[in-house]
């Protein structure tokens, strides 16, 4: 049974203020997506921007993990390694940004096209975004994990994609990865009930192709099984009374 962890008021402000920083930073980052770029600069742009807000990169040494953000190109679904490689027109680009400040942590992620990209891209990109938004609008008080899960993949089938089943959402407070698990497929009405207090992060990783991954042999790279490209996006969001607030949304 899922051990979800209420927030407080005050809990909730410092998420916020994580969040607002790893907000900023996905965007900035984001600016300097462009044909050749390498990902380590990109990773290296996105770790001097958290310390300079004050904050810490809560990717370095989570599971041995060396690095401040995820970098997935292409059919890279997620935890892609920054490193050599440069980025090249048509190529899209998964960028996933992680920070702790005072205790609390804050987790966001967008896939951003590199210079001009085809129709059936641009469609997948669409799709991505569109799925974050319908999971996030049943993100209510009331209303079941399930329904942040279908209506995610809802949106995926009705533009013949597919969602990967064996990667999660989560919850999000003085950890990283807490829980709920939010799977981005399922049933409405079904799994836990959402309450006021609960912080969730919703993370859609939708295929062009099958839904199967595989895991490289570097230990981190999930990439689709039939290489066909991916796409992830993923919002920090608390339920409350009322509409759910997104807190990695820049204001």
């Amino acid at each position: 049974m899922a051990q979800v962890i209420i927030k407080t008021a005050e809990e909730i402000e410092r998420i916020k203020r994580a969040c607002e920083i790893v907000a900023w930073v996905l965007q900035k980052v984001g600016e300097e997506i462009r044909e050749g770029v390498s990902t380590e600069y990109l990773d290296k742009k996105a770790e001097d921007l958290i310390r300079g807000k004050g904050a810490d990169p809560v990717f370095i040494g989570y599971r041995g993990y060396r690095h401040a953000t995820c970098i997935s190109v292409n059919e890279e679904i997620v935890h892609g390694i920054p490193g050599k490689k440069i980025l090249k027109g048509g190529d899209i680009v998964g960028l996933d940004v992680g920070v702790k400040m005072a205790g609390y942590c804050g987790d966001t992620a967008a896939t951003f096209p590199v210079g001009r990209i085809g129709k059936k891209v641009a469609k997948l990109l669409k799709t991505g975004k569109a799925a974050l938004k319908a999971g996030i609008k049943q993100a209510r008080a009331g209303n079941h994990l399930g329904d942040i899960s279908a209506a995610i993949e809802r949106v995926a089938k009705d533009n013949n994609y597919s969602v990967v089943r064996e990667l999660y959402g989560h919850g999000i407070g003085k950890e990283l990865h807490e829980d709920p698990l939010i799977p981005n497929f399922g049933q409405p009405g079904e799994g836990l009930k959402l309450k006021p207090g609960m912080v969730l992060a919703i993370e859609p990783m939708i295929n062009i192709g099958g839904w199967k991954i595989k895991t490289l042999e570097d230990g981190w790279t999930v990439v689709t099984s039939d290489r066909s490209l991916s796409c992830h996006f993923e919002h920090t969001i608390l339920i409350t009374e009322t509409e759910p607030e997104i807190l990695t949304q820049l204001r």
